[in-house]
């Protein structure tokens, strides 16, 4: 349990101060605590790539945990997913269409309430329910973090930089609970995100399996809201060591009813790695699939 706890940590993503990251090639810009009706305030780093022009149109890729994503030398656990490193070198071969990255902090202590798929929780019965709400102690935020997202921060990017604001240029991506929240924002949010990319995708909702009801209760609300195979993108992937070991049985579920749904694998992919863990390092090194995947030319 104690090395299971540790491992668990990799989710917090604690910042390690207001340091600006460096970007390995671009340029990163930092909106200092937006400001929010919904959430509260928090940076935002937005990545441009090296010759970013105002003339162009790009497209635009929303990522959670935006502290962890450029630079090692800023972060908690000094990991990144070098987010810059990635999308630099497949737009150079061509791989990958002329992206911008917004990197969105997530406030440490309210990290699980704002990235719990809400609307799930009505799956639960009423003892599940206050069960999960006392781990959940500040109460689900989740439709309150996306509209933060998408009402919010989406139309200043939008105006500020030099964005394609439709649908199939639109992407958003996270890790672990972050997956979770990436899936509810392409769920509830259809006609604003094309795809979604859900690394180690926390379906367990807490930091064991044990009688969980949780899975089953977030799969039910898929099976209600996932969007249209035809205009939308989905990955999922999972290793099998520290907290992803959890996550092969349910992601499984998950595939049945994405074939149920009609995705194929030109809607959808779900890979799994033998060996990785639940840790930056591991999300870095498979990283371009999903970009690849997603945000193709």
């Amino acid at each position: 349990m104690k090395q299971l706890l540790a491992s668990a940590l990799l989710c917090i993503s604690m910042a390690a101060g207001a340091q600006l990251p460096k970007a390995s090639s671009g340029e990163i810009k930092r909106i200092e605590k937006f400001p929010s009706k919904h959430v509260d305030a928090r940076n935002i780093d937005v990545w441009l790539p090296a010759g970013y022009s105002p003339a162009k149109k790009y497209a635009v890729l929303y990522m959670h945990d935006g502290q962890m994503l450029y630079d090692s030398t800023t972060t908690w656990n000094k990991q990144e997913w070098m987010v810059d490193e990635v999308a630099t070198k497949l737009t150079k071969e061509e791989k990958i269409r002329d992206i911008i990255v917004v990197g969105i902090w997530n406030n440490n202590t309210l990290r699980h309430a704002e990235y719990f798929p809400e609307k799930a929780l009505k799956n639960l019965a009423p003892d599940q329910r206050k069960e999960l709400l006392l781990l959940i102690k500040e109460g689900p935020k989740a439709d309150s973090y996306l509209r933060f997202l998408v009402t919010e921060l989406k139309p200043y990017i939008d105006k500020t930089f030099a964005t394609l604001p439709d649908q199939q240029n639109t992407f958003i991506a996270g890790s672990s609970m972050g997956g979770l929240i990436s899936l509810y924002a392409i769920c509830e949010y259809p006609k604003v995100f094309g795809g979604a990319a859900c690394l180690s995708t926390h379906w367990i909702g807490k930091f064991n399996d044990d009688n969980n009801p949780i899975p089953p209760a977030i799969i039910k609300y898929m099976q209600a809201k996932l969007p249209s195979p035809k205009t939308h993108k989905l990955y999922f992937d999972y290793g099998n060591k520290t907290l992803d070991q959890y996550y092969k049985p349910w992601q499984l579920k998950v595939d049945a009813l994405m074939e149920q749904k009609g995705f194929t694998s030109e809607s959808w992919i779900t890979k799994e790695f033998v060996g990785e863990d639940h840790s930056e390092r591991a999300w870095q090194r498979r990283l371009h699939i999903p970009f690849e995947f997603l945000m193709a030319k």
